[in-house]
């Protein structure tokens, strides 16, 4: 069976959650660990989640679709705070959930206990103006204003979010991920990549860790705010994503674009 179809038909097996449900369990603050990994390991990840986890489910699908632009300064503040490992660390995105066309601004901070917290108010669209207390909010928690950044990558990406039965985590699962730089032009994606996030307050009891182990799936940093700069746009500093990107190439079975 081709691996889409094979994913879609694990999901269908996955008994749901609705959004509403799934407010109690929002992790606005939250401690996060990534993983990369492929569709194949995907599907097999999705097996052994069968009577453990629910499956998100909105607007009739178990597939959610997204779309988010990073906005950075002309320097590059943003993405040079991630690659030189600088923490505290912020990013500034708005992301549209593309389904039921909602957008958002929203401000990432990490903090030097790899904490995250995620600020974020609604908009109307992906090009965010000075009004309704936009500039506010940014002055607020970047200390910048918008005539300071401007917008640098657009990606796109499907999204599985799973829940454990004790809804004390999330799981986000992310892939067909696709990138636009809105300062080159150039385009990219990550072929079969998978990028895995757990979310959850503090160290409870995950289920997920021992079905990652058993797939020998390891953590692995992963910003697609980083990855997908790296891939579209040359002239930025990348020395500390070079071994990342070689990395990530073995993983998908392939040489990743950069450009």
């Amino acid at each position: 069976m081709e691996i889409d179809a094979r994913i879609d038909e694990l999901l269908t097996n996955l008994e749901p959650i609705t959004l509403d449900e799934m407010k109690e369990i929002r992790l606005m603050n939250r401690t996060d660990t990534k993983f990369v990994t492929n569709k194949e390991n995907l599907a097999r990840l999705l097996e052994l989640a069968q009577g453990k986890y629910y499956a998100q489910f909105h607007n009739g699908s178990k597939i959610a679709n997204y779309m988010t632009t990073y906005w950075d300064t002309e320097a590059h503040k943003f993405y040079l705070e991630h690659h030189n490992g600088r923490s505290p660390r912020q990013k500034v995105r708005v992301r549209t959930y593309m389904d039921s066309d909602d957008t958002f601004l929203e401000i990432k901070t990490k903090n030097n206990h790899g904490r995250t917290k995620k600020k974020r108010v609604s908009v109307p669209s992906q090009q965010i103006t000075g009004e309704n207390g936009n500039e506010e909010f940014l002055q607020e928690r970047v200390h910048l204003s918008l005539a300071d950044i401007h917008p640098t990558v657009r990606n796109q990406f499907h999204r599985i979010t799973l829940v454990n039965y004790g809804k004390t985590e999330r799981l986000t699962i992310d892939y067909d991920v696709q990138f636009h730089n809105m300062e080159t032009g150039k385009e990219a994606n990550v072929g079969p990549l998978v990028i895995i996030e757990l979310k959850r307050d503090g160290n409870v009891f995950s289920p997920v860790l021992d079905i990652l182990r058993e797939l020998r799936i390891k953590p692995c940093g992963f910003s697609k705010y980083c990855i997908g700069s790296v891939m579209t746009n040359k002239g930025l500093k990348r020395n500390r994503f070079n071994t990342r990107m070689i990395t990530l190439s073995k993983l998908a079975g392939q040489k990743l674009q950069t450009n």
